[in-house]
């Protein structure tokens, strides 16, 4: 993965845009977060293969970065986003990593499902 460049992952949003593709959506503090230290809630969210249609990808931010999908019903939306990639099976990947490499989030979108 490389540290996220704003025009480049607008242009993979915009290639799946209006079509039917599998989501997967994860954050997370990490599950011991609050093991190590008990006024920490562990926090977490979780969907993998998730299908949706989006008529607006949008990335913001001045980084990390936040990205929003706009579905019939609402948006989808990750925030603390740091790097991307396209992977050799065309997948949009995007994660939010912490100083010492630790994934935070993950918003990824494929043809095909995960």
């Amino acid at each position: 993965m490389e540290a996220i460049s704003k025009p480049q992952v607008q242009a993979a949003l915009d290639r799946f845009l209006n079509q039917e593709v599998y989501l997967h959506l994860e954050t997370t503090n990490g599950a011991y977060s609050a093991f190590n230290d008990d006024n920490m809630l562990s926090v977490g969210a979780y969907i993998r293969n998730g299908k949706i249609k989006y008529s607006i990808g949008k990335i913001t931010g001045a980084g990390p970065y936040r990205v929003g999908l706009k579905i019939d019903l609402g948006w989808v939306y990750a925030e603390g986003l740091t790097d991307w990639e396209i992977d050799d099976k065309g997948r949009l990947l995007l994660a939010g990593h912490h100083a010492d490499g630790k994934i935070a989030a993950a918003l990824e979108l494929s043809h095909e499902p995960f």
